[in-house]
Order: C-alpha cells, then sequence, then structure tokens
C-alpha cells in the first residue's frame, strides 16, 4: 500500500472534510487524520465541477499530492 502522508492545520482539515463529502473518499481516523483514497477523490474530483467545492490541491498547494498513492493521509 502506497501512502503519503502530509503534515496540515487544523483548519485545512476542516476544509477538506467539508468540501470532500464523499464517504467513498474521506475517512477519518480515531486519532483525526483525514484519509482520502486516491481513485476515489480523482474521480469525486472530476464530478464536482461547477460546484461550490474546492478541490485538495488549493487547499494543500499545487505540486504536494503525488497521485502515484493509494492514499493521502492529513494529520
Amino acid at each position: 500500500m502506497n501512502i503519503q502522508e502530509i503534515a496540515v492545520s487544523n483548519r485545512q482539515k476542516k476544509k477538506i472534510q467539508r468540501d470532500v463529502n464523499s464517504e467513498k473518499v474521506l475517512q477519518l481516523d480515531d486519532n483525526g487524520d483525514v484519509i482520502i483514497h486516491v481513485a476515489s477523490y480523482v474521480h469525486f474530483k472530476e464530478s464536482m465541477k461547477g460546484n461550490d467545492a474546492t478541490p485538495i490541491e488549493a487547499i494543500v498547494g499545487d505540486g504536494v499530492l503525488d497521485f502515484s498513492a493509494e492514499y493521502f493521509v492529513f494529520s
């Protein structure tokens, strides 16, 4: 399993949770980490065009995410 861990602020985590509202894409760990399934996120991102939701790339910055990973873990 290929996991990319990314350190973010609590504010960024809350914004990700608000904007990625699909249980297939986002899960919360017991310790508060936000876990994103990358393949599901790519599909979700395509379907949210025209929405008010902000893609994760805009929240954490361009070039941070490695889409070859299976999961992003925001801690």
